[in-house]
């Protein structure tokens, strides 16, 4: 789906699909970390279930007033585990299915909010922890 987005020079999603989305003028197949500043394409994790804390470690350095988790596969709910990494650091965090994390974080980033997303564009099942 491609996205209207205004001009900024901030990393807004420009459409995800089959796997893939675009940021700014590039493509990306694998799961990212962006911020308005900032991006990462190095995450090791391929599915949010296989996130460690330490994956998380430069987006708790930009304290971001909200985590926005964006997955292909839908909707899932992370372990307490795992959200207890943002409770403790008072980071909200939101997950929800890639067209919706996309299209939440580009309006958050347009309010200028202090916004984080990990997106996962593969739709790979759910792993079990």
């Amino acid at each position: 789906m491609r996205l209207t987005v205004t001009q900024s020079a901030a990393n807004v999603v420009r459409s995800y699909r089959d796997g893939v989305l675009t940021i700014g003028e590039q493509r990306h197949d694998r799961a990212l970390i962006v911020t308005a500043e900032y991006l990462d394409t190095t995450l090791a994790a391929q599915h949010p279930f296989q996130l460690q804390e330490s994956d998380l470690a430069v987006v708790f350095a930009r304290s971001p007033e909200v985590v926005i988790i964006g997955w292909a596969g839908g909707q899932l709910f992370m372990p307490a585990a795992q959200r207890r990494w943002f409770l403790e650091r008072s980071i909200g965090l939101e997950v929800m299915e890639l067209g919706a994390a996309c299209r939440t974080y580009n309006v958050l980033v347009q309010d200028e909010r202090k916004v984080a997303a990990l997106l996962f564009p593969l739709r790979d099942e759910p792993l079990t922890r």
